[in-house]
């Protein structure tokens, strides 16, 4: 983790959106052009989704992709988009190593303007659902990770989290006050369109702090379908951008300034009283 002292003022930030494919090449091809996107508008700290770069027909797919910390096509590919562009790029989730020969751990690793990895969080909650026709058991292909993770960046402290971790409130309390928080997600539609929304501004009022929230949004190979509608939100709740399906790019500015203001007038953060059991 790098420490640098946060600036004041104000920073453009992008979310990216995909519908990623089980061909890892043709995703980093997608992912690239959409950076370059987000750079061309002015974004300094740019999200990927979870698992931009692989969105399987099997859940096991992502198990045969899988790459070691800091090797593979990958990370390298992240590491020369955040040296080229010169942003800080979080890296949606990635599949990286574990310590089962079936599992990975969904990893998010943040590269600094010179390429260097600088953290990783690796998803703490499983998402698991039995509705209908629809079973999702990550368990079965994921080991959770036990860490919460802030990064210091010249623009601010950064919370990571991914996708199903954002059902835990308890989890963003335990990052303390961070300035942002990401949440690379790949929704499923039925439970994006009921909670997806709520959930995120909720994140953001709570915390007074910006979300960054990028997701899958679209159909995949596997039939199935992600909910998309990737946003940034203030920490007033605010929308300030959205971007409901396909691929593409949400992008707003982060006023530190207008954040502090928003503290000092309700400072919530300062008014908790109940301590962790």
């Amino acid at each position: 983790m790098q420490s640098k002292k946060p600036t004041t003022g104000t920073v453009k930030v992008a979310g990216i959106q995909m519908a990623s494919s089980p061909q890892v090449s043709a995703n980093l091809i997608e992912a690239e052009r959409l950076i370059a996107l987000a750079v061309a508008q002015g974004a300094k700290i740019v999200v990927l989704p979870e698992y931009f770069c692989i969105m399987g027909v099997k859940e096991t797919d992502k198990v045969a992709v899988r790459e070691k910390l800091g090797e593979g096509p990958i990370q390298r590919f992240l590491s020369k988009m955040a040296k080229v562009h010169k942003i800080w790029l979080i890296g949606g989730t990635i599949p990286l190593t574990s310590n089962f020969a079936n599992k990975v751990r969904n990893s998010c690793l943040v590269f600094n303007d010179k390429g260097e990895q600088v953290a990783r969080y690796d998803k703490i909650h499983l998402f698991g659902l039995d509705l209908g026709t629809e079973h999702y058991h990550e368990e079965n292909t994921i080991e959770p990770g036990d860490s919460v993770v802030v990064v210091e960046t010249p623009y601010g402290k950064i919370g990571l989290s991914v996708c199903y971790d954002l059902r835990f409130p308890e989890l963003y309390r335990a990052m303390g006050e961070v300035d942002m928080i990401v949440i690379p997600s790949a929704f499923t539609e039925t439970t994006g369109k009921a909670h997806w929304e709520s959930l995120i501004r909720a994140r953001a009022i709570e915390n007074l702090c910006y979300v960054i929230a990028p997701a899958q949004g679209g159909y995949h190979v596997s039939g199935r379908e992600t909910h998309g509608n990737s946003m940034i939100v203030d920490p007033w709740g605010v929308i300030l951008d959205r971007l409901p399906r396909g691929s593409g790019v949400v992008i707003a500015n982060v006023n530190r300034d207008y954040q502090t203001s928003l503290r000092q007038s309700l400072p919530a953060l300062k008014h908790k009283t109940i301590k962790a059991i």
